[in-house]
């Protein structure tokens, strides 16, 4: 398939955090920004960081909860909504 611009800013971006994180040196960076541009496939695309090890998957903001989290608070809201219910109902 063919690479977009996007995709190549990607990989750039991609290799500029390694670059800072002290993996790649400003020489190699600079020899696979350029591998970058002439790459006319993303399988191309994929081969200029394929000895880098993948970047692990970016925090959730603080603040965020994930949707275990909505699960449990939306079962524990209903369970109180049932146990009020049955309160009301059994004074009737």
């Amino acid at each position: 398939m063919r690479a977009s611009d996007e995709d190549r800013l990607r990989v750039i971006a991609v290799l500029q955090r390694h670059t800072a994180a002290g993996r790649l040196s400003l020489d190699e960076f600079s020899e696979r920004v350029s591998s970058v541009y002439s790459a006319r496939t993303l399988i191309e695309l994929a081969t200029v960081t394929r000895d880098l090890p993948g970047e692990p998957a970016p925090p959730d903001p603080p603040g965020a909860e994930s949707g275990a989290q909505h699960l449990v608070i939306a079962f524990v809201v209903a369970m109180v909504v049932l146990v009020l219910l049955g309160v009301v109902f059994s004074f009737r």
